[in-house]
């Protein structure tokens, strides 16, 4: 329906913990203790969400979406109940996506990455410390983030550098090889080694968003600007 965001709930197989995915819309994502709670966090977080589809020209379609619709629930892994996040794949991740299809969610996957380099140029050095990763620092949080992705896009035949990724220019370089990568393979119909194509791209989206997110809310510049 049109106005129904698809969600998709993912249970760990110990109870303690379910990622709530809305499979539409990669990188928004949420995880609570049950699927309840997830499903409120993830809806706490649209208008958040709401930046990144406005960067893919897609705001209009985001904007309408008011009331959730819970399509599946599917078996998660280890990691779903330790960490909260999705490791795991729907059977929505398991479907063939048709070409436009591919360049709608690659646009979004593209929109996630510009929003982070926009937090990643304005939020402070230092981050707010607290219980949420360990304290680290903007640089580490970058960082970090690129050198997932950078294992991730190996699953494509992409290989760069993880130093170079840190030039702007190297980084939009590596950021057109990954999502041409990813075209060829879905040519082909073939999947990142063990991953479907639209796990890959939403599991990319969500982790550069999520630590996006973190940066805005450690930013130490916040209320003195």
């Amino acid at each position: 329906m049109a106005h129904q965001l698809r969600v998709t709930l993912e249970i760990g197989p110990k109870g303690k913990k379910v990622a709530a995915v809305a499979p539409d819309w990669p990188g928004l994502e949420r995880g609570a203790k049950t699927g309840e709670a997830a499903v409120e966090r993830l809806q706490a977080y649209l208008p958040r969400y709401a930046q990144v589809a406005k960067l893919a020209g897609m705001d209009a379609a985001f904007a309408v979406l008011t009331t959730v619709d819970v399509v599946e629930h599917y078996p998660g892994m280890g990691s779903t109940d330790f960490w909260g996040i999705s490791f795991a794949f729907s059977s929505i991740d398991r479907q063939d996506l048709s070409s436009g299809e591919l360049e709608r969610e690659l646009a979004l996957m593209q929109a996630c990455w510009a929003f982070f380099d926009d937090v990643r140029l304005r939020v402070s050095a230092q981050m707010r410390k607290g219980p949420r990763g360990g304290g680290r620092d903007r640089d580490h949080i970058v960082n970090h983030t690129i050198a997932v992705e950078q294992k991730w896009a190996q699953k494509v035949g992409v290989l760069t550098p993880q130093g170079a990724m840190l030039i702007d220019e190297s980084l939009q370089a590596h950021h057109n090889a990954y999502r041409n990568a990813i075209r060829a393979f879905h040519a082909e119909g073939k999947m990142a080694r063990t991953w479907p194509l639209r796990y890959l791209i939403r599991h990319t989206a969500y982790h550069t968003l999520d630590h996006a997110w973190e940066m805005e809310d450690k930013d130490l510049t916040v209320g003195v600007r």
